[in-house]
């Protein structure tokens, strides 16, 4: 495997961003298929509701895998390991589960333990929870501690994601810090929201993500970069896409760099591509 503040910015609009101009089309007058197909493989195709079940996790996984193509991934809660593995059997599409969700508990041994029990239950990727509260309290040796150990856990073959919920942060600094603890801790792909507080995904915090992966780019490091938390439409996502290939380089997005976490998403996506 390749891979191994300002104050009040996290609530800007997503096109209020110095340098990126996302180009905002009207679908119908346009043809978005080119920037859809693109998108389509960058997909996290997401379901983490409180009410999910066997059969609603199933009906959002059939979309996974389709004549026109298929996503990135497919993350849902660990539970649904067995019935997802069964859906997909034979799609190439691989299954990532969160773990330490949402909360970013501080309990370095919990999250390590559901950790190796996904892995252990057949899991291609884990997206955990940074443990945020603890970093802002200012403790960094609990963040590094517990990314750590869930890379231990992942062993080899298993891709880490870390989830820093930008949205509670509150500064730049603090997103810069945390994104630097959770790589040095071995995250394969560091990530904006678990999508359940507010604000979720912002192109300020991905800037700033962007700025830490560029750093360590330059070391040597190949680290991806996850946005979620909120973008649901295809102009949304075109704004990310923009972001990171201003800073990497036009077809620099590919789903060992850069992923967008989403459930409806998908759908315009595939509207796109008829």
């Amino acid at each position: 495997m390749r891979l191994p503040g300002q104050a009040g910015y996290l609530t800007a609009p997503a096109a209020a961003i110095d340098g990126i101009q996302p180009l905002i089309h009207d679908a119908v007058m346009t043809n978005d298929a080119p920037l859809a197909r693109r998108l389509l493989g960058l997909i996290d195709l997401t379901s983490l509701n409180p009410t999910d079940d066997d059969a609603s996790v199933t009906a959002l996984a059939a979309l996974a895998s389709t004549p026109v193509g298929r996503v990135a991934a497919f993350c849902t809660w660990p539970r649904f390991i067995g019935v997802v593995r069964k859906r997909l059997t034979g799609t190439g599409v691989p299954i990532a589960v969160v773990t330490n969700f949402p909360a970013g508990s501080n309990d370095v041994a919990a999250a390590a333990a559901e950790t190796a029990a996904a892995v252990a239950d057949g899991a291609d990727e884990v997206d955990v929870v940074f443990p945020y509260r603890a970093m802002l309290a200012g403790d960094d040796a609990t963040g590094l501690a517990l990314v750590r150990a869930c890379r231990a856990a992942c062993g080899s073959k298993v891709l880490l994601k870390v989830i820093l919920e930008t949205g509670q942060l509150g500064s730049v600094e603090h997103i810069r810090h945390a994104a630097e603890l959770s790589i040095e801790g071995g995250a394969h792909f560091i990530k904006t929201s678990t999508g359940k507080t507010q604000p979720g995904a912002t192109l300020q915090a991905a800037e700033a993500m962007i700025d830490v992966i560029a750093s360590v780019k330059a070391r040597g490091m190949e680290i991806g970069l996850k946005t979620s938390g909120g973008v649901s439409s295809i102009d949304e996502a075109r704004g990310y896409l923009e972001l990171f290939e201003k800073r990497f380089g036009i077809g620099s997005a590919t789903p060992a760099t850069f992923r967008i976490g989403a459930s409806s998403l998908i759908k315009p996506v595939l509207a796109a591509l008829g």
